[in-house]
């Protein structure tokens, strides 16, 4: 009888080890799992995309502004995917009382900054960087201050692929949105 005891005993104690082993290997997988996930959620509050036809709007973002501004500036990637070129015609945001596309530019050694008549086209199969320095959006007349970490929206009108609403994220005064090393 004392050998069947001891072979009870020894079956229990292997049972609770693969119990416990298992145990382990399913806290395991969940703390993977969860990782897993706050690095997915941490990659699109970081890299936001907006489609419209054949039109990718890539990361559209903002400097906060300091109190009192009355101006913030706009600032995406657009890649056109068609076979025919597209063109940025009007921009509008509840952020300010109007907004528009400007140019910056160095002429005779003096910086400039111009509004672009008749839209900003997009080629065929090409993409347009608007980014600090060159082709920009400006918000005129702000009716609230954009401020880090936050997000305000705006409605861009397109030629042929039509009308999207996308998510401007508010970066830090001087930030250049991860697009400094992007070249038109």
């Amino acid at each position: 009888m004392s050998y069947f005891f001891r072979a009870t005993a020894h079956a229990r104690a292997s049972g609770n080890r693969n119990s416990l082993l298992r145990s382990a290997e399913q806290r395991l997988c969940i703390i993977v799992f969860t990782v897993a996930l706050f690095f997915v959620g941490a990659q699109s509050s970081f890299a936001h995309e907006f489609k419209v036809g054949d039109l990718e709007i890539e990361h559209p973002w903002s400097r906060a502004t300091p109190a009192g501004a009355k101006v913030a500036g706009g600032y995406f990637t657009v890649t056109n995917t068609g076979s025919s070129p597209d063109r940025l015609l009007s921009i509008s945001s509840d952020v300010s009382d109007k907004a528009g596309l400007h140019e910056m530019g160095v002429k005779d050694g003096v910086m400039t900054m111009r509004p672009v008549s008749g839209g900003l086209e997009i080629p065929a199969g090409g993409k347009v960087v608007l980014k600090p320095g060159g082709y920009h959006l400006m918000f005129i007349g702000l009716k609230q201050q954009p401020k880090q970490g936050e997000k305000f929206s705006a409605t861009l009108t397109f030629e042929k692929a039509g009308t999207v609403t996308v998510e401007f994220a508010v970066e830090g005064m001087g930030e250049m949105g991860g697009m400094d090393d992007h070249a038109n």
